[in-house]
């Protein structure tokens, strides 16, 4: 019998002070849906303080009874959507200094939805890790800027820009299976 680990899909996002759109939280909630629907692991940043898109992904894969890991800067469990997080890894590194690195290291895959600055930290750390990157166009922020675009002049692997949570999601579980095979 052949054994198939679930992929971990990654879904990164603004944080709720730069002042996203209900519209674009249900873009957010509606890619948790989907990927608990496909019978994967939704991976997000586990915040401490405040909701976030990644938070809105989370909550959406709970509605569908799909399984959350959300990681954490800091010390302690304690997080901002607690009641739909099933397991939360604590890193013990500050916000903005490091976290990023497990959160995107433990994902298959990364969507992102709109997106700031550690969206941005997060994104340039797949690049350099080689896991695909898909963004939602039309949303605003990091993945608008860089939808269909390389990151830098090396072309190492090409953010890919779609229009809908279906089509992220599909994407998402393309290129992961894709890059299994290349390992």
């Amino acid at each position: 019998m052949e054994y198939k680990r679930k992929l971990q899909i990654g879904v990164m996002g603004s944080a709720s002070d730069t002042s996203y759109s209900k519209e674009i939280e249900k873009i957010a909630e509606r890619i948790g849906e989907l990927i608990a629907e496909s019978g994967n692991i939704t991976v997000y940043g586990a915040e401490k303080d405040y909701d976030s898109l990644s938070t809105a992904a989370a909550k959406g894969a709970k509605r569908f009874n799909g399984l959350t890991v959300g990681v954490t800067y800091g010390k302690g469990k304690g997080i901002w959507e607690s009641e739909n997080t099933d397991v939360i890894v604590s890193t013990g590194i500050d916000r903005g200094g490091g976290r990023e690195f497990v959160l995107v290291n433990s994902c298959d895959a990364i969507i992102a939805v709109s997106g700031g600055s550690g969206t941005l930290t997060e994104l340039a750390i797949a690049y350099q890790s080689n896991i695909p990157m898909i963004v939602i166009r039309g949303t605003g922020g990091w993945s608008d800027e860089l939808a269909d675009r390389y990151i830098d002049s090396r072309k190492r692997l090409k953010v890919i820009g779609v229009n809908s949570p279906e089509e992220a999601v599909s994407k998402a579980i393309e290129l992961s299976f894709s890059q299994e095979v290349k390992k």
